[in-house]
């Protein structure tokens, strides 16, 4: 009776699980050997301008700005290239507002990020996460995509037209990534809203890049980028620590 009672005290004290384990102190300890390594010179330089060490850990733990993601980003646009200088048709353009979508949309956390459970537990905001990892992924994008553009050798009309609707195309992915609480369903529905867009400007203009020099589609492209950042904010109101 002694022993039931004692085991029943330990279960009572920290939870279900085995009563000769602390599931604190083992927590504790998984979040330590996550956060102790010493800081590299990028996130160093992330903490001194973002003013939050925390906030500069989670910025490079990032999926979508891992080293591994940004070599295949390179590769896309990179073949992008060569097939707008291969053909004419610019595919760079084309593809630059599809790879930042699928990126922005891994910039969130639930089942795809390691750290994100542990980056729950910081002091600094869920949103704030979220938005500086958003704002690092767009600008990484548009630097590469920017970059690939120019060496195709495109018009100005081409090399900058792309980056509005990639602004819709990223907060088209990060709202259905929020609201789904999966970085794939943003990827899905990212890349089928950008392929239906394309589709139905060439259709309607006989012009592949209609959705790019179009300049009557800036508004609405701002506009319904305003309409699922709005979307996406309200979805990550969820309170920290529910699900």
């Amino acid at each position: 009776g002694h022993e039931m009672a004692g085991d029943h005290e330990t279960r009572a004290g920290r939870g279900p699980g085995p009563g000769d384990v602390d599931l604190d102190r083992v927590w504790l300890g998984v979040a330590a050997q996550m956060w102790r390594r010493h800081p590299g010179r990028v996130e160093q330089a992330a903490g001194r301008l973002l003013r939050s060490p925390g906030l500069a850990r989670a910025l490079v733990t990032t999926p979508s700005l891992l080293t591994g993601w940004l070599m295949a980003t390179a590769v896309v646009l990179i073949a992008g290239l060569f097939a707008t200088l291969g053909t004419g048709t610019p595919y760079v353009p084309l593809l630059a507002p599809a790879v930042a979508g699928a990126g922005i949309a891994y910039a969130y956390g639930p089942g795809i990020d390691p750290a994100w459970e542990l980056s729950r537990s910081m002091a600094v905001s869920d949103r704030m996460v979220l938005l500086a990892r958003a704002l690092a992924v767009f600008a990484v994008n548009a630097a590469l995509g920017l970059a690939a553009s120019a060496a195709a050798g495109s018009a100005a009309a081409l090399t900058f037209g792309w980056l509005i609707p990639m602004t819709a195309v990223s907060a088209l992915a990060l709202a259905a990534a929020t609201l789904a609480r999966s970085a794939n369903v943003g990827v899905i529905v990212g890349l089928a809203g950008w392929v239906i867009v394309v589709l139905a400007g060439q259709s309607a203009s006989g012009r592949v890049t209609a959705v790019i020099t179009d300049t009557a589609l800036v508004l609405p492209y701002l506009a319904f980028a305003a309409v699922c950042a709005a979307i996406a904010w309200a979805a990550t109101r969820i309170p920290r620590g529910t699900s």
